[in-house]
C-alpha cells in the first residue's frame, strides 16, 4: 500500500456534507478540515497494483460539491 494525500476544495457551505460522503466510502485512513485554499485533507492508502488516478477517480472524485482536488504522491516516510 502506498500513501497518497488528497486535498479537497468544496463548494461554499458544503464541507461537512463532502466530508461525510468521503467517510461513507470507507477508503480514507485520516480526514482533516484545513485552513487555506483547500477545505479537507485526506490520507489514503492505495494498493500497489492500482492506478492512482483511476482509483481516486472511481472511489472519490464523483462526490458532489467538490470543486477542486490536489493529489500529492508520496515516496518515502522518515
Amino acid at each position: 500500500m502506498r500513501p497518497v494525500f488528497v486535498q479537497f476544495r468544496c463548494e461554499p457551505g458544503k464541507t461537512y456534507q463532502v466530508a461525510e460522503a468521503i467517510y461513507d466510502r470507507e477508503i480514507v485512513s485520516e480526514l482533516y478540515s484545513t485552513s487555506g485554499e483547500f477545505d479537507l485533507l485526506a490520507k489514503i492508502y492505495i494498493p500497489e497494483d492500482e492506478d492512482v488516478g483511476r482509483y481516486l477517480s472511481e472511489k472519490l472524485f464523483d462526490i458532489p460539491h467538490i470543486s477542486r482536488t490536489l493529489t500529492t504522491m508520496t515516496f518515502r516516510a522518515f
